[in-house]
Order: C-alpha cells, then structure tokens, then sequence
C-alpha cells in the first residue's frame, strides 16, 4: 500500500515548489469532456464486489497543513505527486480506510483484518511502523472491526466499536496495544432478546460540541435502534473552558434546585464527575481566574458503570411512536449512522440498506446516566493513578409517559430518560439494485445544513431547510418543509450497465470560503468539484420571487393591449348640420355652397383623418411587441412542431413494444395454462401465521445462527489465548485491582468451558428443529 502525499490546496495554490535536485518533469495534464471519461462510459464501468460487514472505504485524508492523502494499491503504481510515503514493512491485509488526526502527526490505516498507525513527523518524514503498531486483532482472533474513527478533542486517541458489542477507546500515545477504556456494551438483558439483530452493532458516532453531546457516543444496532453512552472523555482531552462551565453551571441551576430527588440525586453525581475530571472548575471558582480550555483528568466511578441509555424512542407532539410503528418504513437493515450538530439542533442521520436515510433531531438534552451496584474494572499504575477502565454498559427500564414535547423543561430534566427523537424527514435515494448496502455520510465543512452520502451509484447531496430548535430561538415560525437532494455525481452510467463506485471521498474548504468536494476514482483519478454556498439555503425566497415573478408577469400581459379600444370601434359617426331646403339648389361656385363645403370638409377632417393618424401612430407604436409575439409565436410553432416529430418518431417505438408485450402476454398465459395443469399446483397459500413462522425461521436460520457461530468462536478463541497465557507477575510500574484469589482464574476457566459446552448443545438443538420443521414443511407440500 503506497500514500501519496500533494500539497496543492483545492483552490488550486499550489505549496512551495521542492528542491531542484528532487524535482522532476511532469507531463502536461489532458482535458476532456466528462462524457468521454471512463467513470461515465457505460463501456468501462465495472462493479466492484464488496463483502458483507466490510467498512465503507474510503483512501482519502486531508491534513491540518493542507496536505491530501491518496491510498493506492502496492502492484499499481502512483501518480506523479509531490511525495510518496511507503511503510518499512509489507501491510498484511488489504486497507480500506485511511485517516489523519487533527494536527496531521498521525495516519490511520484500516482494514477488514488489521489496523495501523503511521506517524508522520514535519512535512515529509515518516517514522517506522513497529510490529507492536499492529494493534487489537491478529489473523487468529475472529473479532471484526465494525467502525474506527479518531476522536474530535484529542491528537491521540481512538475509538473502535467491534463486532463482540463492546466500544474500545486507545491512547496512542501510551500503549497502543492496550486500551484505555473498555465499553461491553449490553442493549438487551441476557436471554430476553428475540431478535438478534438487537443485539448487532454496525457503526458509531461522536457527538458535537454543544453540551453533554461532546461527552457522548451516539451507537447504532442493526435493527436501526439508536443508542447513547454519557459521559465517555478519554484521558488527557482537551476541551473550551467555556462549554465545560456551562454544563457545571447548568447541573447546578436545573438539577440542584430541582423538587424531584431523583433529579438531584443525577445532578449531584455528574457534578461530583465534572470537579473530578476537571479540577480547575472549584480551584478556579475559588481564586476567579480564567482560562480558554481544560484538560480531562483520568477518573471513573469506583461504584457505578456508565448506562446505555436507549433506545431512543420516536416522538410526535403528544404521542410517541414506537420501533414497532416505525417497522417497514425503512427497508433493510441498518448500516451507518452520523451526528451532525446545525445550530441548536443535534441531527441523527441513519443510513439504510435499502437506499433510505432517517434524519431524526434530538428533542432533549443529552444528560450523564450511571446505573449503580455495577463497579467498573480499573487499572492503575504504582502511583495510584488510573490508566485503563472497563465497564458493563447496561440499559435502564425507561418511562414513555415523558417522551412528550408538550411538557415544561424542568419536568423532564436530569431524570435520567434517554432524549427521544423528533422525525424530520425519511429521504429515499432511489439506489439502483446493482449497488451494495455500504453508505458513507459526511458534513459539508462550511454549510452544516449539508450532508453528503456517497454509495456505488455516486454522491447526492442533502440540505436540512426545517431545523426546530434553531428556527425558535431565531424568532422563525416556519412551517415544516422537506429536505432537497440533489445528485452531485452520478458513476451509473446506464440502468443496464454496473455502478463504478469511489474508492475516496472528502469534503473540504479553502481559506476564500468555497467548498470543495473530491473524489477517487478505482482507476486512481482524481476528481475535483467546487460546491455552491451562497444559495444553498434560499430555496424558498427562489420560489417565492419566482411565484411572484410570474403573476406579475402574467398580470402585465393580461392588462397591455395591442390596439386600443376606441380604434377598433372605428370613427365616430358624423352627424351633417342642419342645412335649410333651399340651401340643397345652391351651386358650389356660390358663397353659400362654399361655405357648405368648408363646413363638411372639418367635420370629415376632425374625425376620418384624424383617426388614421391615430391608427398609424398605434401600429408604429406596437410594431416591436408584435413582432415579439409573432416571433414568440413562431419559436412555439417550431417547437411544437419539433415534439410532434419526436412522437411519431417515438410511436413508431411504442407499437413495436406494444406488439412484443402483446405476444409475452400471450406466452405467458399459454405457460400458465400448463403449469396449472401440472400435479400439485393447487396448493394453498400460507397463512398469516405460517408466513410469520416462516420469516422467523429465516431469520433464526441466517443472522441468528451468524451471531450465535461467532459468538462459540470468540468463546474458543479467548479460551485458546487464557489457557495457553504464561503466568507472569505484574510489572512494578503497573498494579491491576482485582477481586478473589488465585482460584479465580481455575473458575473462569470452567465457567468458559461450561458456556461453550451450552452454546454447542443450543446450537444442536436449533439446527435439528431447523430440520425438523423443513421436513414437515416439504410433507405438508407433497400432501397437497
């Protein structure tokens, strides 16, 4: 595996030029249309396989000193970029996932079997990666790395979600082989669980920062069940000073003062957690200095375990809605999931197998819960101070008479109920069936309401337009509206040609506000796209001045007259004056004739030649509208005529499919007259209770007995490393507290061994009624 390392920023400066002594000649780029690329030709388009259970992949990572990290395959080769960094030992498994703490010292290398560490020191030096790097799993374990990310306040730490359902954070900087915190997580009560799919994490995520969120791990199961762990701080964190004063101050105003003592009773333990994990807020109380942020300090509760708050319930305004409701509205089974803090809304996004996302906003405060009697299990070192932490994460029995929006604050507050969920909206992305379940999510860096999802068939983008609680503390009474997609990059060709799907994808920003978005392709090219910000958001004045555009329009055509109405109801009427009977004799040569003659020529004049100057000046006047309106006109005409062409042209097409379907009807009915005719095609259908039998039995047959077979391995393989272990002492430096005596091991052992020996009888016993229940199915439809 080789990592390219450029410096060009994705405003296109580029980083200072090398040595010349390094430097070498580089061919000149070539431009083409995108059609003629080989991610849009449906003639190069190849699907790529991905195994179930794997990581989205992703072999792109930008650093904090605007450097791109591009993953690449050892046997092909790497482009001509300013550096190439390659690791002192051959990887061992094949990584699918790259990526780079905050400061850029250190790049993570992921995979389905294997992780390590790359330390990065300066711009361009690389450190050696020890053996010891490969950390937590080796080929012999048969635990899986579900998800892996670094976390948002330190430089060093990592967490790790598996697939034995416990949550790991390591400290790379002490002992990258050890981890620092052990969460087992436990979502259901042991035996009480019906369906395995509750009890099978597939992703994690970090909470922002707002409140007790930067204390939580947000945990997604495979039944698209939401749970939250509080407070979970890896030692030696950095966070603002600020924000953690709010939450002290917070903890004190509404819990303290509460007359519900199980409120005060929360209160006062995450109070007691806050001045033990960060000392300065009772020392700095007291002298009144000030400071711009703490560091967290190694503490747990010697009595209590963190809870696993969940799961979190959908809410409406005055009902809730429970997973049972909210069942067949997302297809599949859950994959992925994201925080994403817009404003005052804290927004879950759940990604489906099925093509579907789930935007869900929290309607309450995160608060820290801790279920006591349940003592965690510490390290420690010679001085007492603890360096490691394991604990069983188990859920508490939850009220759903509180999941109301419609209640006061103060009610609900530091009780210790999970936040529900308020329903935004579910997005359908319309995946073609070609494409595998695996859907990435990310946050447009500089526009939070913007999320990305990248799957096999490209990228789509999805902008938030209703945000509850930031719309009510703006001052906004807006009605709820819908969320846009849009597709940004599309690598589906054609519906009959397979998805190209990308090997990379990161969503960045310069310095000149723009948002970027660049891709990898599986042929390693590169692609580089610039992201609208400033109108993201103004969707809705976009319609409305358009709405009002064309009324306006409309109203100015219907009023603005060609020719007005006096034209057209022509000159008036000339009236003759009264003249008397002898006048009519008189001859025009005479005066009276003349005079006669003047007197007709004016009233002729006032109204015939005066209405033709009046008509001439009329049509002078409109001759450029109407030969807008002819043109108009004509423009319609050749468009009118253009589609008339394209359906008879299309009709031509359509009779012809129409005479095909006509004589597949007719095949079709001629083959199910015969298998009508066939023995044993008179079979009943299944009812209701059958049906329902069966899908349990499928399920049983596949992801229970799944859970159930890894389950027996990771038991046969922690057995193998326990009983083959050397009995060493404990090193000086380091004293672990431990319960009992020597015997403790000896009753583990048996324990473990007693355990298998039930999982394998169990797993007997159901693959028998598996079978005896498939003959009875298969007589049943022999008989009839």
């Amino acid at each position: 595996m080789r990592f390219a390392l450029d410096l060009a920023e994705p405003d296109g400066r580029q980083s200072p030029a090398p040595s010349p002594s390094n430097s070498t000649p580089k061919a000149e780029l070539q431009w083409f249309p995108l059609q003629n690329h080989p991610l849009f030709s449906s003639a190069t388009a190849t699907a790529a396989s991905t195994p179930a259970g794997r990581m989205p992949p992703n072999l792109m990572a930008w650093g904090s000193y605007s450097a791109l990290f591009l993953g690449f395959a050892q046997e092909m080769p790497p482009p001509d970029l300013n550096s190439v960094l390659q690791a002192d030992t051959p990887l061992s498994f094949e990584v699918s996932k790259i990526s780079i703490n905050r400061n850029g010292s250190a790049l993570l290398l992921a995979g389905l079997e294997g992780l390590r560490v790359m330390y990065l020191y300066g711009l361009f030096q690389l450190k050696k990666i020890p053996s010891s790097a490969e950390i937590f799993f080796n080929r012999n374990n048969f635990i899986r790395t579900l998800q892996i990310s670094w976390h948002p306040y330190s430089d060093t730490h990592l967490g790790i979600l598996s697939s034995d359902s416990v949550f790991r954070i390591f400290d790379l900087s002490v002992d990258i082989g050890q981890p620092e915190q052990e969460y087992y997580l436990q979502p259901v009560e042991p035996g009480n669980s019906s369906n395995a799919a509750a009890i099978c994490p597939v992703d994690f995520s970090f909470g922002g920062d707002h409140l007790w969120d930067k204390f939580s791990v947000f945990i997604l199961f495979s039944d698209g069940s939401s749970y939250i762990i509080c407070p979970v701080v890896p030692f030696g964190s950095v966070y603002k000073w600020e924000s953690v004063l709010e939450m002290y101050n917070d903890a004190q105003t509404f819990g303290l003062k509460s007359s519900n003592s199980k409120a005060v009773n929360n209160s006062n333990m995450a109070i007691s957690w806050l001045e033990a994990t960060f000392p300065e807020l009772v020392r700095r109380a007291g002298d009144g200095s000030q400071s711009y942020a703490v560091k967290a300090q190694p503490f747990v509760l010697l009595d209590a375990s963190v809870a696993l708050q969940g799961p979190l319930r959908k809410v409406c305004h005055t009902v809730t809605e429970d997973s049972e409701i909210q069942k067949g509205i997302c297809e599949g089974r859950a994959v992925g999931c994201l925080y994403n803090l817009v404003g005052k809304d804290s927004v879950l996004v759940t990604a489906w197998s099925g093509g579907q996302l789930q935007l869900d906003a929290l309607a309450d405060e995160i608060q820290p819960v801790w279920k006591m009697g349940n003592a965690p299990r510490l390290c420690v070192d010679s001085s007492d101070q603890i360096i490691g932490a394991a604990m069983i994460c188990e859920t508490a029995p939850s009220d759903r008479s509180v999941l109301k929006l419609d209640q006061p604050p103060h009610l609900t507050a530091w009780l210790g109920h999970p936040p529900p969920l308020l329903r935004l909206a579910i997005v359908d992305l319309a995946l073609p069936d070609k494409c595998n379940s695996l859907i990435a999510m990310m946050t447009d860096p500089l526009v939070p309401e913007r999320i990305f999802c990248v799957h096999a068939g490209g990228i789509d983008s999805i902008v938030l337009h209703f945000l509850p609680f930031t719309n009510q503390t703006s001052g906004k009474e807006e009605a709820m509206r819908t969320p846009s997609v849009l597709s940004v990059l599309s690598t589906c060709p054609g519906d009959s040609s397979s998805p190209s799907p990308l090997h990379g994808f990161l969503a960045l920003s310069d310095s000149f506000g723009s948002s970027w978005i660049v891709g990898l392709t599986s042929s390693n090219d590169c692609i580089v796209l610039q992201m609208d910000t400033w109108n993201v958001l103004l969707t809705d004045a976009v319609e409305k001045v358009t709405e009002t555009g064309t009324a306006d329009e409309l109203k100015e055509t219907g009023t603005h007259t060609i020719i007005s109405k006096d034209l057209l109801s022509g000159p008036k009427a000339v009236l003759l004056p009264p003249s008397a009977p002898n006048l009519r004799s008189v001859t025009a040569d005479s005066i009276e004739g003349r005079s006669m003659l003047h007197q007709y020529f004016k009233l002729f004049h006032e109204n015939y030649v005066e209405y033709a100057h009046k008509v001439h000046f009329e049509l002078q006047h409109h001759a450029p509208h109407l030969k807008k309106i002819i043109d108009n006109q004509h423009s319609r005409l050749r468009e009118m005529e253009r589609k008339l062409l394209e359906v008879e042209r299309k009709q031509e097409k359509i009779e012809d499919r129409i005479d095909r379907a006509v004589k597949v009807h007719s095949s079709l009915e001629e083959r199910l007259q015969n298998l009508r005719s066939l023995p044993g095609s008179h079979k009943k259908p299944l009812s209701k209770a059958e049906r329902d039998f069966k899908l349990e039995l499928d399920n049983f047959n596949g992801l229970e007995l799944d859970a159930l077979h890894s389950s027996i391995e990771a038991l046969n393989g922690r057995l193998k490393r326990h009983m083959h272990s050397p009995q060493q002492a404990d090193s000086p430096n380091r004293q672990t507290v431990r319960k009992g005596n020597k015997r403790i091991q000896e009753d583990e052992i048996s324990q473990l061994k007693s355990s298998l020996e039930k999982l394998s009888l169990l797993n007997s016993e159901n693959s028998r009624k598996v079978k005896l229940v498939e003959s009875v199915l298969r007589s049943k439809e022999i008989s009839d």
